[in-house]
């Protein structure tokens, strides 16, 4: 009932974020980044950043192999690139670890670190605190923030469900995350309007493998409130709060690992989303 809501739950509801400070230990976020580096130091450049191309015909083949890299990748530990980084011979023109964007999307369900991590005491109690009843791991992605800003968003989205307000973000900071190194920035209170634009799987044979339907709004960049963490600490993220995140302006870097849970009690995940729970990885249980 709301009388018994916890601050923290009120915070939450008010914002559609919410800042942990020192969730995670410092031995844990390093177990997550070693177990990285190990992934990168074996990884195989995919096939579709291999082909040269010199006709329209064979960069219509990479675009695909591309975007079927990208669509299947909810049930695989995959990797998505920088631009620029690779030759046209699919060789790394910098120093490899430093051309990974992104490693997705299902490092909780394939990985044992980032598995624990994500199914860890700490986690599970958290949702119970949240009165979440059946939540479920939908994707996960490790992110080394090189460079890139990203443009607001809201995660909803891309991970669209019925009714809305069944997606939260888990959000670790495995260094901290600093304005000049591109911490996230929130619009509080931005999660209660819906969402304006939505991800779509494009009709089969169409040139792209997903398309957006609807529009963003013109975000007021005063609006944005920086949300600097240090390492270790979670940030909580409503599906619909607008958030971004500016360009790494430093010369560190801004590791994060990120899940995303549904609340599966009364919820229908859309048929339409790039990402769908496969026959091989079902979406588990966060709860053991």
């Amino acid at each position: 009932s709301g009388e018994e809501q916890s601050p923290l739950l009120f915070q939450f509801h008010k914002d559609g974020f919410l800042v942990l400070e020192q969730f995670f230990s410092a031995e844990e976020c390093d177990s997550m980044r070693r177990q990285i580096q190990g992934i990168v130091e074996a990884m195989e450049v995919p096939p579709h950043c291999r082909t040269a191309f010199s006709t329209r015909e064979e960069e219509q083949l990479r675009e695909q192999g591309s975007s079927d890299y990208f669509l299947t990748s909810g049930d695989k530990i995959r990797f998505f690139f920088e631009k620029g980084v690779l030759d046209e011979k699919g060789n790394f023109l910098i120093p490899k670890e430093k051309s990974v964007s992104k490693i997705g999307h299902a490092l909780h369900a394939y990985d044992p670190v980032f598995k624990q991590i994500t199914h860890s005491p700490k986690v599970q109690e958290l949702g119970r605190k949240l009165g979440l009843e059946r939540p479920v791991v939908v994707q996960s992605m490790y992110i080394f923030k090189s460079l890139l800003a990203v443009t607001p968003h809201q995660d909803a989205t891309f991970l669209h469900t019925e009714p809305l307000g069944r997606i939260l973000g888990f959000w670790i900071a495995l260094e901290d995350a600093t304005q000049e190194n591109g911490c996230l920035w929130f619009i509080p209170g931005s999660h209660t309007n819906g969402i304006s634009r939505r991800m779509v799987r494009a009709a089969s044979g169409a040139s792209t493998c997903v398309e957006f339907v609807g529009s963003e709004p013109a975000y007021d960049d005063k609006q944005f409130l920086p949300l600097p963490i240090r390492k270790g600490g979670l940030i909580l993220i409503h599906g619909e709060v607008v958030h971004k995140s500016e360009l790494n302006s430093s010369e560190s870097s801004r590791h994060v690992f990120t899940f995303h849970v549904m609340e599966a009690k009364g919820t229908t995940w859309s048929k339409e989303n790039w990402l769908q729970p496969t026959p091989e990885l079902p979406f588990p249980s966060l709860y053991t």
